[in-house]
């Protein structure tokens, strides 16, 4: 077999065409013997009779053909396989056919005569043909002087001047426009078709070698001469009016795109080559010049020009950057010629971030995007006046753009893997490319970066996802490829630049300290390793800071909307002459609020693309179970899952890697969970979920307390439904073993250590992490696993649950009394307002500062509001699980006078000054409030302890307040009959205490038997419970049946029918109360009259 596949391909077509002529044959033949012998008899013959079988031939015994007459006339034959007949092969006149083929190849003769039959087509070397003549030679091309033939023709310049009028004609024939390159790429293709036609003749076999070693030895010449063009094109006579040299093979580079477009059109027309011959005219240059290291030179200014080409500046206007693509691909798709791009100066060129993307030589590519920081007219021409489109135009425009846009990044991944599996060095120059784009790139980490000193969204968004394309294959679903990332990669590898980057829980001396430890590496990082790193490091200056600016633009599209509320709600400038100006105001707003919101669509193009949302949540799946697995004490997460809490001694190899790694995880999770939360559905919710509560348990395993309050905020919102996004963790939360177990005090252990942050915004901080935990709870509160969780926290942790209790009453303290003074700041500033002649003749500036007020009142009070009535609710539904954490003596005096306190503002005199315009604006809820407040009162109405310290308040409590509240409870429906008549009970019980304690102070201590064992309150009417003995106050035991009907004693089934009363003791503690002093108490009235909760006479 040749080792030509070319010639293969030719020689089994012949091949078939020899079998079908003696197909053809044998069907025309009249006898069974006319495969060796032609009847000449033209007329037709009555079919013979069935023949007997012949035996089998060999195949060796193949007779020869003999020689058929001039005109053979058909004759049918028997259908029957025969052995087509093998020609024998001719000889090749192989000097004269020497001559003829090298003066078609180069379209060029020794002898005059033959140049005037063509007139002149085929060019005479009149100058050569002296120069054979006068060294004795015969006038006859030869492989011998095949050399000074193309040069001679070469230095032929038909612009040239020459007194030769013989020669004359030669010149004026030369076509003036044709270049070098031009020239030489014909005769390469004369070349190819003098080899296929050498190849379909019978020659014999050793003359065909000999003929076709001439047409290699011509081809090596051509292409020899060609790399010279391409590297000096002005070495021989050329046109002045055309591009030369590299810029001639790039249009047929770029001709080979599918798709057509003005750039590709203009290549199509000027294309020298075709799809079929760049391939093979490529394969001839690589081994022309691959042996010698010259492919840099001669291809590399090729390279150079296409990827630097015009069209790539028009971005996605027209289909330009698909054929540089297209021969960027033919170019890759040789192994030495993609080595060689790596080695191009142009390939990682060394200069600043902005200039990274126009010098590199992928740089141009990479910056093509629909950003409208680079690519303007992408949101303008797709996105511009959006309100007003129709959705299905807008989403075709998505469609669209999403469609160009996965074209390009499949094809920028391909051309890279190319080059990474070209050569060991070719893979290398592309780590330190991608090494290069990272490191020049660092500031766009900042929190505030000038766009013009690093380099763009797009370029960094691109580069990204070519990494995650790079990463698909050990991203499996079992992460059975995770042991292979090298932990300790950047202790060894300089490649990524972590100088002065903030490590998660250590000091830049602890890091350089371990670097020196783990210096040396057992091996070199392997590719995997490489990219991993290479990918997060990316994805940190890359998607995460494109969001910040994606949130910018939100804000400050919601800032524009709010300033053309005010200027549209305020029509007092009509008809003054100030309403032209404001007109102009209000067209110039609505134009930069289309601006801005056609340019969020555009982004949003990009970022909410389903393929880059499956990649990005697939690598941030890899990578928060690789940091898990990294702090699991037996390196096998998620197989089995890790155990929580985490160990107390935090690995060094943990501690000192780059903050970010942890931060884009964050980050990535709290942009997903709120933009797109439905694509976790398919993978991403108990990664998700593990991760929240692994260094939610853990929380030592962080340093910075803003990364772990947006671990809250994750869960927050992944527990929240809004417009079309449903909660995509509630169901998680609820049903997830590792969720049932530490949730609740993972919550409330944060809940505590928010309190004290170490940073100068910690004081609100606390209450946007609190406002996030309260939510969650209430979601989970439903739960009774999670219910128990909270009484084995309060049971096993009570210091703890004390502290998480404290810190709760503390909030509503604060933010209750915040959010009421300024309603009624409110209240006192729209009452003023509303007198509007009053209101207008005051001055100019009083009238601004008091509607400046106004605006800063409402700005942050419905945020208090909300976070005061979140707290009071989670106080509520505590309460209610749980009660002794709320008794202790530091807790329960302080409770009292909180709830106290709040439920005068609402219920009291001063709750006139609560009355607002438009309360929902303010989240002001006085209802639910209030409803929320009696409930945490009924909860703890059964402990002796809090009824003893709401009687002690001094400074709040009256018993009308509750009778005022009771009241409104029944006009508004917010409470049952059972829990006002409970309440009721409770307010007798604090009048009583009040009595006790009144009693303690004039008669000393009260005998014990004579005080109630749950409320510590003197009895006024004792019973003794029938199984457990225990003797009660009637009117505790009343209130204790009104929500459990078992004795509170032994836990058996009880009814205030069952009681027995206590005479005896009752008439001791009536002689007891009658010796007092103070007579004016609670005891001295009949329990139905201490307290008048009746709704008639209110």
């Amino acid at each position: 077999m040749s080792a030509n596949p070319q010639d293969d391909a030719e020689r089994i077509r012949l091949k078939r065409l020899a079998k079908l002529q003696g197909a053809a044959s044998a069907s025309s033949s009249t006898t069974p013997a006319a495969s060796t012998s032609a009847s000449p008899a033209p007329s037709p013959t009555p079919p013979p009779p069935k023949p007997k079988p012949e035996p089998e031939r060999k195949s060796s015994a193949v007779p020869k053909r003999p020689a058929e007459p001039a005109n053979p006339a058909p004759s049918p034959v028997p259908l029957k396989k025969r052995t087509p007949a093998v020609a024998t092969p001719v000889h090749l006149d192989l000097p004269a056919w020497e001559d003829e083929t090298i003066s078609n190849v180069l379209n060029v003769t020794l002898k005059k005569e033959v140049a005037e039959k063509t007139g002149y087509e085929v060019v005479w070397l009149k100058h050569l043909a002296e120069e054979l003549q006068g060294e004795g030679l015969p006038l006859e091309l030869n492989a011998d002087i095949a050399d000074r033939t193309l040069i001679a023709r070469l230095e032929l310049n038909p612009q040239a001047m020459s007194d030769d009028l013989e020669y004359l004609p030669v010149l004026a024939s030369l076509p003036p426009q044709q270049t070098v390159f031009e020239y030489l790429v014909h005769s390469w293709k004369r070349l190819n078709a003098a080899r296929s036609a050498l190849l379909k003749k019978n020659v014999v076999p050793l003359e065909q070698q000999q003929a076709l070693a001439v047409l290699d030895k011509l081809r090596d010449l051509i292409i020899s001469y060609t790399g010279l063009t391409l590297q000096e094109p002005d070495m021989f006579p050329q046109p002045t009016s055309k591009p030369l040299g590299p810029a001639e093979l790039v249009p047929s580079l770029m001709s080979l795109s599918t798709l057509s477009g003005p750039y590709l059109a203009l290549s199509t027309s000027h294309s020298l080559l075709d799809a079929s011959e760049i391939e093979l005219f490529l394969q001839d240059l690589v081994r022309r010049f691959e042996p010698d290291n010259e492919l840099d030179s001669v291809l590399g200014p090729v390279v150079q020009q296409l990827c630097f080409h015009p069209s790539i500046q028009e971005g996605f206007a027209n289909d330009g950057w698909r054929s540089v693509i297209s021969g960027l691909e033919a170019l890759l798709s040789m192994k030495p010629i993609a080595a060689m791009i790596t080695r191009l100066p142009q390939w990682n060129p060394d200069v600043p971030a902005p200039q990274f993307e126009k010098a590199s030589l992928l740089g141009p590519l990479l910056g093509l995007g629909v950003f409208e920081r680079e690519w303007p007219n992408i949101a303008k021409t797709y996105f511009s006046n959006h309100d007003t489109r129709p959705p299905g135009e807008l989403s075709s425009a998505t469609a669209s753009l999403r469609g160009t846009l996965k074209t390009l990044q499949s094809s920028l991944f391909q051309i890279f893997n190319s080059l990474v599996r070209a050569s060991p060095d070719s893979r290398e120059a592309v780590l330190q490319y991608f090494a290069r784009a990272v490191n020049i790139n660092r500031k766009r980490a900042g929190m505030q970066v000038d766009p013009a000193t690093v380099s763009s969204d797009c370029f960094m968004m691109n580069m990204q996802i070519i990494l995650l394309m790079f990463c698909e294959p050990f991203m499996d679903a079992t992460y059975s490829k995770m042991d292979r990332i090298d932990t300790t990669y950047y202790a060894h590898s300089p490649r990524i630049d972590l100088n002065d980057e903030t490590r998660i829980n250590a000091t830049n001396d602890e890091a350089e300290q371990w670097r020196k430890e783990h210096a040396t590496p057992a091996s070199p990082p392997n590719f995997i390793t490489e990219i991993f790193y290479l990918t997060l490091a990316a994805s940190h200056i890359g998607q995460q800071k494109i969001v910040n600016t994606v949130e910018e633009l939100a804000r400050q599209y919601d800032e524009i909307r709010r300033h053309l509320d005010t200027l549209n709600a305020d029509q007092s400038w009509r008809g003054t002459p100030f309403q032209a100006r404001t007109e102009a105001a209000i067209n110039a707003a609505k134009a930069q609020q289309d601006a801005i919101g056609a340019a969020e669509l555009a982004y949003q193009v990009q970022l909410n693309e389903p393929e880059l949302i499956f990649r990005t949540i697939s690598f941030v799946n890899f990578v928060s179970t690789w940091i898990i697995r990294f702090v699991d004490p037996r390196k096998q997460h998620p197989n089995p899952p890790i155990e929580l809490p985490l160990p107390k001694e935090v690995p060094t190899s943990f501690r000192i890697l780059p903050e970010y790694l942890i931060e884009d995880v964050i980050e990535y999770h709290l942009y997903i969970v709120r933009q797109s939360p439905n694509s976790l559905e398919l993978s991403g919710k108990n990664e998700m979920l593990i991760w929240c509560l692994t260094f939610l348990t853990s929380t030592w395993y962080i340093k910075n307390p803003f990364l772990k309050a947006k671990i809250v905020e994750v869960l927050f919102y992944g527990t929240y439904s809004w417009g079309e996004h449903r909660s995509v963790l509630t169901t998680l939360l609820n049903t997830h073993q590792m969720a049932l177990k530490h949730l609740m005090p993972a919550l409330m252990n944060f809940y505590i250590e928010v309190e004290q942050t170490g940073a100068s915004s910690q004081f609100y901080d606390k209450f946007n992490s609190r406002r996030n935990i309260a939510h969650i709870f209430k979601v989970i509160w439903n739960n009774q696993a999670h219910r128990d969780a909270l009484k084995n926290e309060a049971a096993v942790n009570s210091e703890r649950f004390v502290r998480f209790v404290n810190l709760m009453i503390n909030d509503v303290t604060y933010l209750l009394d915040e959010s009421l003074t300024d309603l009624a700041k409110i209240h006192e500033l729209q009452t003023e307002m509303k007198d509007r002649a009053t209101f207008e003749a005051k001055p100019l500036q009083y009238r601004r500062e008091r509607e400046g007020m106004l605006r800063t009142l409402e700005r942050h009070t419905s945020t208090y509001v909300q976070l005061g009535s979140n707290t009071v609710d989670l106080l509520k539904i505590f309460t209610g699980e749980t009660k002794a954490p709320f008794m202790v003596p530091e807790i329960v005096d302080r409770l009292a006078a909180m709830l106290d306190y709040n439920l005068d503002a609402l219920v009291g005199p001063r709750c006139q000054e609560l009355k607002v315009s438009n309360p929902e604006k303010y989240k002001f809820n006085p209802k639910q409030l209030l409803s929320d407040i009696l409930q945490v009162y009924l909860n703890l109405s059964d402990q002796g302890e809090f009824a003893r310290a709401v009687a002690a308040d001094e400074r709040s409590y009256r018993k009308e307040l509750f009778e005022q509240a009771a009241g409104i409870a029944r006009r508004k429906m917010l409470k049952s009959e059972d829990e006002i008549e409970k309440l009721r009970l409770f307010v007798v019980k604090v009048e009583e205490t009040k009595a006790t304690l009144q009693a303690e102070e004039d008669l000393g201590d009260v005998p014990d038997e004579f005080l109630d064992p749950l409320m510590y309150t003197l009895m006024r009417d004792p019973v003794t419970l029938p199984s457990s003995r225990v003797v009660v106050d009637r009117s505790t035991i009343k209130s204790h049946l009104l929500s459990d009907t078992k004795d509170p004693f032994n836990r058996m089934p009880l009814s205030m029918e069952d009681v027995i009363p206590n005479v005896e003791l009752k008439q001791r503690i009536d002689a007891f109360l009658a010796e007092r002093r103070n007579k004016n108490t609670a005891y001295d009235k009949p329990e139905e009259e201490v307290v008048n909760m009746d709704v008639s006479k209110e």
